[in-house]
């Protein structure tokens, strides 16, 4: 069922749940302080929750608890720095310290694709469900936020009963998180909406507890978040779901973006036209080198990989189109330089040695430092791989990118990268990218060609600024 809230009715009919602990309100606690638990635990200490975030990593929870986000989000520094001076959040590495203090405890590990396979790889789940049950000593809610295989909450209650004792009542559920990066602390503040997978009114009580902070300021804000309430399957194919349609709609435009470049049309034309039709929309319709991190990529891998154990593989066989569609972009920028450079390409590819290029961006997308399976930062290893001399530059990203590919050349600042360049590759749409001043920069440039991977630039500007200018699907602006 899906419940607009909040409502008196709803907000009456669950406050009869009393937390385990007796504190007035559910203690929580996030297993797992990367990304995910990182940003939750700190957006729910901010909504008043007494939070307590748990890792294995030494250095991670040190870092967060001296007031230092480990990554970089807009925003969230400040909120940690806040509620820690507040009492509000602290930080472990103690499994005992976490069953001892939460009411509510939700696993937020990473779930990478598998060494052997596509799909996903749950041994930190498991390691963390069990380390946590293991210690638990009163009633306690374990619910799951990573993206897992549909099947895992059984799985997880197997775990959970295999090291508990039964008289506890453990119950389990899950809850799939929806972040973006860049906008997460508004993705946690402000849902678009919640959805809890549950077996038992306990367990929808407590989750609704857990929440309530989030349902009190969109009432302040005179908004409604639906909550979606249902079992544990739906609730684990949500995430993997709704990934999968967009990843589908990111390359189905990107596909008409070959054809474009083909047949003469204009993607970002085409995008925009069609996406005035409300039952396609224009977000994520736009063409460029592709989708990329830490979750689109395996998780549309994982998904595909589940459907296959569960006998329902035909359905999701779009997927691995998808998939090839999405990498793909990445060998046409290869194509566009050898053009732009005139270098032929032979059964290897192109030779590009004795060029200089600059690649501006290494995240995956802009406001973000997580270069996980990055198009701008495998294109850039490629581009190296010909023979060319690369400058790589990201405002954020620049130690995750040395550390993920330590055989590239990095700048400290666009300007350095850029200089003496013969080539420019845009291939993260960072404003400072997207307001560079062409005239300026062609100043510093041996030759002014540019390779738009984002389609973000004005194509006309920087034409008339004197460059050879190519998008990803858009035909040549004249100067």
């Amino acid at each position: 069922m899906t419940i607009p809230y909040p409502t008196k009715q709803t907000a009456t009919a669950f406050s009869e749940v009393s937390p385990p602990s007796g504190a007035s309100r559910p203690r929580l606690s996030f297993l797992g302080t990367g990304y995910l638990g990182a940003t939750y635990a700190i957006c729910f200490a901010e909504l008043g929750y007494e939070v307590l975030g748990f890792d294995v990593d030494e250095a991670k929870i040190a870092k967060l608890a001296g007031g230092q986000v480990p990554f970089h989000e807009p925003g969230l520094d400040e909120l940690l720095r806040a509620n820690l001076g507040a009492g509000r959040l602290r930080f472990t590495t103690s499994y005992q310290e976490v069953a001892e203090f939460a009411d509510v405890h939700f696993i937020c590990v990473g779930t990478p694709q598998r060494g052997d396979g596509m799909g996903a790889d749950l041994t930190y789940v498991e390691t963390s469900v069990t380390n946590l049950a293991r210690h638990l000593t009163r009633r306690a809610l374990i619910v799951g936020k990573s993206t897992v295989p549909v099947g895992t909450a059984e799985w997880v209650e197997q775990l959970v009963a295999k090291h508990t004792d039964p008289e506890l009542a453990i119950e389990v559920a899950w809850s799939p998180e929806f972040l973006q990066e860049g906008f997460a602390v508004e993705d946690v503040l402000r849902p678009n909406r919640i959805v809890v997978g549950v077996k038992t009114d306990w367990a929808n009580g407590m989750l609704y507890a857990a929440h309530k902070g989030v349902f009190d300021l969109a009432a302040t804000e005179d908004r409604e978040v639906p909550l979606v309430v249902t079992d544990f399957a739906t609730a684990e194919l949500v995430k993997v779901a709704a990934n999968a349609f967009l990843a589908t709609k990111i390359s189905f435009i990107n596909a008409m973006a070959e054809v474009c470049e083909v047949a003469g049309g204009d993607v970002t034309q085409l995008a925009k036209a069609i996406g005035y039709d409300p039952r396609i929309g224009n977000r994520f319709l736009q063409a460029g080198v592709g989708f990329g991190g830490g979750c689109l990529p395996k998780d549309i891998r994982a998904f595909q990989a589940r459907a296959q154990e569960l006998g329902a593989g035909e359905a999701l066989r779009f997927l691995h189109e998808v998939d090839l569609v999405n990498l793909r972009r990445r060998g046409r920028v290869m194509q566009l330089a050898a053009e732009l450079l005139g270098r032929r390409a032979g059964p290897a590819g192109p030779d590009l040695s004795g060029t200089r290029i600059a690649v501006l961006g290494a995240a995956f997308k802009p406001n973000s430092d997580d270069v996980r399976d990055s198009p701008s930062l495998a294109i850039a290893a490629t581009l190296a791989k010909a023979g060319a001399d690369v400058r790589v530059y990201d405002p954020q990203g620049m130690e995750n990118a040395r550390a993920a590919q330590p055989g590239l050349t990095y700048a400290a600042t666009m300007t350095e990268a850029v200089t003496d360049a013969e080539l420019v590759c845009v291939l993260t749409e960072w404003a400072e990218f997207r307001n560079a001043d062409p005239q300026a920069m062609g100043d510093l440039v041996a030759q002014r060609l540019v390779i738009d991977g984002r389609n973000c630039l004005d194509a006309s500007l920087w034409a008339r600024a004197g460059w050879q200018y190519r998008g990803m699907g858009r035909p040549h602006p004249e100067a």
